[in-house]
């Protein structure tokens, strides 16, 4: 299952994202409230139970919510879902250490930190660029970043998704073709923290990035191409972020 904008549920959560940022937090639990009420899977129940516990008064309720979120979300099973494990496990731990019950708030904590240090990830991964590679080559890190030019990358990024690799491939820079580079991580990785937690729960692009090198696979050439215009708009919301990068 991938992300979909265009799902309800989704259109809906992100409405009440707009609410919070515009300082209207009623309003933004009414759309959250409705998302739950037209939630039709496991999917679609996970994601609105979780911002409807953010918006809870006490922490009983808190708690509630977000049990029921995680519920559904180890009834999913599935590897961009996992990525809110160690979120919700988090909020767990944080809800049972407000109500004092301290030996439940320890278990939650070790359960979000054990999802937090090991991805479930299986792939296969991708990564998208502009370079003329070759099977076997390594991409490694210290390369300048394709969206700040100050920033030298302490890490090389991937995902398991080819359409996310094919619109990393197309905002990079160089003037070569775009290429979407089967890989292979040669060490450990971690969940990409400048995706993972921020608008939607969990890490739904399935992007991740280590400091070890990537090994070269193979190629793919048969992804969901953006348009010109499609590509100029991701270009200006980049440009427009004026967002920190977690390197």
């Amino acid at each position: 299952m991938e992300f979909n904008p265009n799902n309800n549920v989704i259109r809906l959560c992100m409405q009440g994202m707009q609410m919070e940022d515009k300082g209207q937090p009623e309003e933004a639990e009414k759309l959250f409230l409705q998302a739950w009420d037209s939630a039709t899977n496991d999917f679609e129940k996970f994601t609105a139970a979780y911002y409807v516990a953010r918006h809870q008064d006490n922490t009983a309720d808190r708690l509630k919510w977000y049990d029921t979120a995680l519920k559904f979300a180890l009834k999913v099973d599935n590897d961009a879902v996992k990525g809110a494990y160690p979120s919700l496990y988090a909020n767990i731990a944080q809800c049972y250490e407000e109500s004092g019950d301290r030996e439940h708030a320890e278990k939650n904590r070790a359960l979000a930190a054990s999802f937090r240090d090991n991805p479930p990830d299986k792939g296969p991964f991708y990564h998208g660029t502009r370079a003329d590679l070759q099977v076997g080559d390594m991409l490694t890190p210290g390369r300048i970043s394709n969206y700040k030019a100050e920033f030298l990358m302490n890490h090389i990024y991937f995902t398991a998704l080819v359409n996310g690799a094919g619109l990393a491939a197309a905002l990079a820079k160089g003037e070569g073709r775009e290429r979407v580079y089967i890989v292979e991580p040669t060490g450990d990785f971690e969940n990409d923290p400048n995706v993972t937690d921020k608008k939607f729960p969990g890490n739904p692009t399935r992007s991740y990035r280590t400091s070890e090198p990537l090994k070269i696979v193979g190629e793919v050439t048969d992804w969901v191409r953006q348009t010109p215009e499609e590509i100029q708009k991701w270009r200006e919301r980049l440009a427009d972020n004026d967002g920190e990068i977690i390197n």
